[in-house]
């Protein structure tokens, strides 16, 4: 017997959203605005056709490993480091000026220097989701394009676990440098162990039985999850799991036909995490956030790409390459969510700038998914010239 507020809730969720994205692409909205949107009319704060939103965001956070473990599939090791070397400078520079506009915005609208600190934390992130869902595969991982804007998310990522250490630590005063340490340590570790396991385990098992395609698919999501897993247990987080379980197939030679055969899944997943963002903004508190929100999503859209631009300028990249980089990671973070909770249970700030933050992510992910189908190739571009897959 399925549970019928679950089967109902899916039905709301996808009629919803082929409705809702129907009207975003006659409007020229990314297909990720329409989520959104139906989230907000359909959610707690809107129609309440929706209550409980637990089952919906777990399963949408499952999108994000299977995005993260695809990213992984195509990025081969000696890549990463490569970008590594050159991106590194530019993530920590622009993360340390995002954290200041964050700061100084706050406190200008009288929030506390802890809540500002919180709020300057969550500007330094861009979204992954948005960053990789709107980037057409081609340039993903054929073009320079693609390697640097991974490059910049995957810094990010850690400095984001790094952070949420740091506001777990702030709400339990204890002392966080065992556990960083222990990070430095777990990430060279597991990636050890996901390419030990591909070459000697998993490598001869596909190839002897790589005419079963139902076999090569449950093998590759067994792998990404059991990745992620270990990610979570040894101190990282699931998405970082996933991503290296990715990068140690990458080698593989059915890597690209894996990569194929879980992109419908990993949508599936994606539709109900943009919904959860959306159900998840409290419509009755809004007008009390709404303007710190504007202002403070407006800078940031601003402020991104122009420091992404002129820091990757200076690192030897094309001007070109700078200013699609920085458009494309011109938004706030779904870390930005989850650092915001985190402060919210650690009490470092209160529920009305929680509120804020994800008013501003929201508007962020909206404006900034427009911009970028409206300039850029993206796989959900409304102009015939722009569609790229």
């Amino acid at each position: 017997m399925y549970p019928y507020d679950f089967i109902f809730s899916l039905f709301l969720i996808f009629a919803g959203a082929s409705v809702f994205s129907t009207a975003a692409l006659f409007t020229r909205q990314s297909l990720l605005v329409g989520y959104i949107v139906l989230g907000i009319v359909v959610g707690p704060w809107g129609a309440a056709m929706i209550t409980d939103l637990r089952i919906v965001h777990v399963i949408g956070e499952t999108g994000i490993l299977f995005l993260l473990f695809l990213l992984g599939l195509h990025l081969h090791p000696q890549n990463l480091l490569q970008m590594f070397r050159r991106t590194s400078l530019v993530t920590v520079i622009s993360a340390i000026v995002f954290f200041a506009v964050g700061v100084i915005i706050s406190r200008l609208f009288g929030y506390s220097w802890e809540a500002a600190c919180v709020v300057g934390a969550a500007m330094i992130f861009s979204s992954t989701i948005i960053g990789l869902k709107l980037l057409p595969t081609t340039v993903l991982h054929h073009q320079h394009t693609g390697e640097v804007m991974i490059s910049v998310l995957l810094m990010q990522d850690l400095i984001a676990i790094a952070t949420l250490l740091a506001l777990n630590a702030a709400g339990t005063d204890t002392f966080v440098w065992i556990d960083i340490a222990w990070l430095l340590g777990a990430l060279p570790g597991l990636l050890l162990f996901a390419f030990v396991v591909e070459r000697y385990v998993l490598r001869p098992l596909l190839a002897r039985f790589d005419r079963i395609r139902e076999y090569t698919f449950l093998v590759a999501v067994g792998w990404c999850l059991t990745l992620s897993v270990l990610g979570h247990k040894s101190g990282l987080s699931y998405e970082i799991g996933a991503f290296l379980g990715g990068v140690s197939l990458a080698a593989n030679p059915l890597s690209f036909y894996i990569a194929e055969s879980l992109r419908p899944l990993r949508d599936f997943f994606l539709v109900m995490f943009f919904f959860s963002i959306g159900a998840g903004l409290n419509l009755n508190v809004l007008p009390e956030v709404i303007i710190p929100s504007l202002v403070l999503a407006a800078v940031i859209l601003l402020v991104k790409p122009a420091v992404f631009s002129f820091l990757l300028r200076n690192v030897q990249e094309t001007k070109h390459v700078a200013n699609e980089v920085g458009v494309r990671l011109g938004q706030v973070s779904e870390f930005s969510l989850l650092v915001t909770s985190v402060a919210l249970m650690s009490g470092l700030i209160d529920s009305t700038a929680s509120y804020m933050l994800q008013t501003t992510t929201i508007i962020t992910f909206v404006i900034s998914s427009y911009i970028v189908v409206m300039l850029y190739p993206t796989p959900l571009a409304t102009k015939e010239r722009l569609r790229r897959d």
